[in-house]
């Protein structure tokens, strides 16, 4: 797997899994030659740098970009956050919404900081349990808040599309740590990213 910056979406890696691409279309018995196909190897290799971009950044400068502090102790919530990714089993999508919330300790975040690190996050291979650690353990890490809690809602193109192929089925992943083990805390977060579905 390329990680960092071994994997930039301009240059010679570009060009390396384009050679790659061609070939796999030829290995599927496509002629990679016809009209419809000669651009689709480089086209396939671009989408794929975009995809994966998050190797090549740093979640947790992200958050400390616009970390200031402020004296507010009460739920933070960034809900309904829309992400796209692919999974490292088949490489198939995956897509849904993030909720998140913490509870400042004297430092709050941009909110579009939030989102920025469920970007980054879903643009690598992933499986969706570990996505939901990741970005809670960023947001603990680099805020060091009172508690965090992550949900994750997603529906799996490796289910629908193969497989067992349920096109309805929701899978829901959620971490939590600090005040978030009090299940009175989880329940009032719970509610209010239920809210108004």
């Amino acid at each position: 797997m390329m990680q960092g910056d071994e994997l930039d979406a301009t240059g010679s890696h570009i060009e390396e899994l384009k050679g790659h691409y061609k070939e796999i279309l030829t290995l599927l018995g496509e002629d990679v030659e016809r009209e419809g196909l000669l651009k689709t190897p480089e086209r396939v290799a671009k989408a794929m740098a975009t995809l994966t971009r998050g190797y090549r950044m740093d979640p947790k400068a992200i958050l400390n970009s616009a970390k200031f502090k402020e004296d507010y102790s009460q739920m933070v919530i960034v809900k309904d956050i829309d992400f796209f990714s692919l999974c490292e089993h088949h490489m198939l999508p995956f897509y849904g919404k993030v909720h998140v919330a913490y509870i400042p300790n004297g430092y709050i975040t941009g909110l579009s900081k939030i989102a920025r690190v469920v970007d980054i996050f879903s643009h690598r291979l992933q499986v969706q349990e570990r996505m939901t650690l990741q970005i809670k353990e960023c947001i603990q890490e680099t805020l060091n808040p009172l508690g965090v809690m992550v949900v994750v809602e997603a529906q799996h193109m490796c289910m629908q599309m193969r497989g067992v192929e349920k096109q309805n089925a929701i899978t829901t992943t959620s971490d939590f740590t600090g005040a978030f083990n009090r299940s009175t805390t989880r329940e009032e977060f719970m509610n209010l990213i239920q809210g108004g579905k």
